[in-house]
């Protein structure tokens, strides 16, 4: 071989020589991702405290409670005694054997939850014995904690991150075993509560010994707490309204009109928010969700019901913002398929309001529909039905009006197209729709759309959207969609009537005499929602004070009958709590926390638990009464036939 060559050959074993040192260089000395993955050094994540959530008044109402998770990396676990091991952790052989494949499944290499939240007092027991099982160790958490047992729907819960949910994440935040809010506000507000994730490096021998810090803790990031949640929930009102509405099936909306801060939300009948945040959550849900009266669903917020004759107030104000009527104007009982509930003559809209006239507001809306030169009827209430709608859309009904809760109920508020594909173009006309102008029909409403529409009328005609949180991370900070306000345009000066019809409604109309809160003006409205099983649902609306009213509600109360008789006294107390701090009726109240209408619910046969087998030679054992929860009512819409008008209050 020549020199020149022989200088090229050595010259190429120098240069690869100078590449590897530098690679190793670049490796050891400057790029830090080799030394946090050496099998020496060990990543352990710190997990943030969630946020914890206060009332109005600054009372706590969630909060955290250290507890241990322990983990296990299926390579390396060595269980020399399983039923030793179960008896220290209170498992089950079954549980153990599910717990290992569940984690093998995941990764054999890398650690994964084995047993969650045990208590200081747990933890202090196994913590010695835990040496003796290599590939197990454990990491402080935290469960949420609550100060009462309410509010279970609107708080939600948190639970263990779903393979579902890990999959569609965006960015790689949340690994298997962590916790994220699956329901209420837990979930709604879950980035602002979550905190911020921290890491630490540790060093450790071959026998996997701790040996301190990684470089004195100076690739260490430290977690961040979550931030705060401020309510504008009044925790004693809100205990207030559960009370009432125990033994009875339903919901509370209860909403400050100047803000859109809701002061009180019941959906009944409910549960202790408690049972999910023990290592029992599987079993508590599963019987939760089995039980035929529905607690697991938010009647307030995703309860669909006809909104009955409180939806006159929308009637009324439509047709007079539209010029089909005047606030003087007198309509007579002749030529109007429903009835009436007997009262004196009507002298107009504040008498119709205040008595609830059914053939009244079945001529408002006829003319409303009819009020334009078509004289093809089919034409006609195409027109009228488009006008109307746009009109009532912007009280938020047909829409999500976007509270600070998942899964809130669209509802249903009926147009033409809906009709047309129902009946056909020229197959519907004004009979066929008459009953929406007495709340009926396929017109569908939640419990927190009542409520914003007495918060509405109680403005004079505005509102902001109903939110349960006014403060994130500090008081008075809420999002910035829930300062803004929606005007329904509708003139000011009609709402005049409206309220002193409601006002009348009370002192002297369709409210039950017991109703009538002493020294405070209250303005409210009646409704019965029509029901194909069992009794009718009773509705009411209300605001108090009349003047500068402090309090807008909706209570439903399912199969409950008149409006004016079960719904209304819930109502006045929960605003006489509020406006006086007190309740001076206290035999009224005596009475109204003790009424039970869940007998009057009416469950299908197979949503019925299964009775026991008796056992040889004993006695059958009573069958246990169910537990305080409710059944949605069911509405079907679609068929070929006129929705039926009947006498509604």
């Amino acid at each position: 071989m020549s020199e020149k060559k022989q200088f090229y050959v050595y010259g190429l074993f120098v240069l690869v020589a100078i590449l590897y040192i530098s690679r190793l260089l670049y490796l050891q000395v400057l790029d830090n991702t080799y030394e946090t993955s050496s099998n020496s050094i060990k990543a352990i994540a710190d997990v943030p405290m969630r946020g914890q959530i206060y009332d109005r008044n600054g009372k706590l109402i969630v909060y955290n409670t250290l507890v241990y998770d322990i983990y296990v990396t299926p390579n390396k676990a060595k269980v020399s005694d399983t039923l030793s091991f179960c008896n220290l952790l209170n498992i089950s052989r079954y549980e153990f054997d599910s717990l290992m494949k569940t984690a093998r499944r995941y990764s054999p290499v890398k650690p994964s939850l084995f047993v969650r939240g045990l208590s200081k007092e747990d933890f202090a027991r196994v913590q010695d014995a835990m040496v003796d099982y290599p590939g197990f160790e454990y990491q402080k958490s935290s469960i949420r904690t609550y100060s009462a047992p309410t509010l279970a729907h609107a708080l939600g819960y948190v639970s263990e991150i779903s393979q579902k949910q890990l999959d569609a994440q965006e960015e790689p935040y949340y690994r298997q075993g962590d916790l994220v809010g699956q329901s209420g506000l837990e979930r709604f507000y879950e980035e602002q509560l979550r905190g911020r994730r921290g890491v630490r490096y540790v060093m450790q021998d071959v026998h996997g010994v701790n040996k301190g810090p990684w470089k004195d803790g100076e690739l260490d990031t430290t977690a961040l707490a979550g931030q705060n949640l401020y309510t504008s929930i009044d925790l004693d009102l809100q205990q207030y309204s559960d009370s009432l509405m125990a033994h009875k099936a339903g919901a509370v909306v209860a909403i400050e009109p100047s803000s859109g801060e809701i002061l009180a939300i019941t959906s009944a009948p409910s549960y202790d928010p408690a049972l999910f945040a023990t290592r029992e959550f599987s079993k508590n849900y599963a019987q939760l969700a089995l039980n035929p009266y529905r607690p697991l669903l938010n009647r307030a917020v995703m309860g669909n019901y006809r909104p009955g004759s409180t939806f006159k107030t929308v009637q009324a104000l439509v047709a007079m913002q539209e010029g089909a009527i005047g606030p003087g104007s007198i309509f007579g009982h002749a030529g109007a398929p429903v009835k009436c509930h007997g009262h004196g003559g009507i002298s107009g809209v504040h008498s119709a309001i205040q008595w609830s006239c059914n053939p009244y507001f079945y001529h408002v809306f006829r003319r409303m529909l009819y009020a334009n030169a078509e004289k093809n009827a089919f034409k006609a209430s195409a027109i009228g039905l488009e006008k109307w709608h746009s009109y009532v859309e912007k009280f938020g009904f047909g829409q999500r009006l976007g509270v600070d809760l998942p899964s809130e109920a669209l509802g249903k508020l009926p147009d033409v197209a809906f009709y047309d594909k129902i009946y056909g173009k020229k197959g519907w006309k004004f009979s066929t729709v008459a009953s929406l102008g007495i709340g009926e029909g396929e017109l569908l409403i939640t419990p927190l759309k009542l409520a914003n529409l007495a918060a509405t009328i109680a403005n004079r005609g505005w509102y902001k959207i109903p939110h349960l949180v006014k403060g994130i991370g500090k008081n008075d900070n809420p999002l910035p969609q829930y300062k803004e306000v929606h005007e329904t345009g509708v003139n000011r000066a009609y709402f005049v009537p409206i309220v002193n019809g409601m006002e009348m409604a009370v002192v002297r109309g369709t409210v039950s005499r017991g109703a009538n809160i002493p020294d405070i003006v209250m303005c409210g409205k009646t409704g019965t929602s029509q029901n194909k099983k069992g009794k009718d649902h009773s509705i009411f609306i209300a605001f108090a004070p009349k003047d500068n009213p402090k309090i807008a509600i909706a209570v439903f109360v399912e199969n409950a009958g008149f409006g004016g008789f079960a719904a209304a006294p819930v109502a006045s107390l929960i605003i006489e709590k509020f406006v006086k701090g007190k309740v001076d009726r206290q035999a009224y109240e005596n009475e109204w926390k003790n009424k039970n209408f869940l007998q009057n619910v009416i469950i299908p046969k197979s949503q019925l638990p299964k009775k026991p087998d008796a056992p040889a030679e004993k006695k059958e054992p009573a069958k246990p009464k169910p537990e305080a929860v409710i059944v949605q009512t069911e509405v079907k819409v679609g068929s070929k036939q006129s929705a039926r008008i009947t006498d509604n209050e």
